[in-house]
């Protein structure tokens, strides 16, 4: 069946380039989906990463695993205020997705000194209205 709409769909194609000018020589290309022989019924992988840059301050780290429908991971990093947050989590089709979340110490934090200067534009103040104006239609 995805033979015969792949072939439909490519003759449409070709024919519709025709109809608005373009060379048949141009043929159409149709895309079919990967076969059902593909599929994997039993998935497993497993990755993780860190990044720990002293310029920007920007640490954190992330781990994961799949085991067929089961996957499981954690990750961490610095919030704003300096401490860690680690993140434990786990999925599957009888618990759904659950997640435990730790709060660390702070951590020091390595951040790279921010320029401060002046805004070139001059805002003017703006004056407080005791009461809005009355409108016409909304009197």
């Amino acid at each position: 069946m995805a033979l015969r709409f792949a072939v439909l769909a490519a003759f449409i194609a070709t024919a519709s380039a025709v109809a608005i000018g373009y060379p048949a020589a141009y043929p159409a290309i149709a895309k079919v989906a990967a076969p059902i022989g593909d599929y994997d019924p039993n998935p497993h992988y497993s990755y993780s990463y860190a990044v720990a840059d002293a310029v920007t301050g920007d640490n954190k780290s992330q781990q994961e695993s799949r085991s067929g429908d089961v996957v499981t991971g954690s990750y961490s990093l610095i919030e704003a205020d300096g401490s860690q947050r680690v993140v434990e989590y786990t999925a599957d089709p009888v618990n759904g997705f659950n997640a435990v979340v730790h709060r660390g110490a702070g951590v020091v934090k390595a951040v790279a000194p921010v320029a401060k200067f002046a805004s070139p534009y001059a805002y003017p103040a703006v004056a407080k209205v005791a009461a809005p104006l009355a409108h016409p239609y909304y009197g």
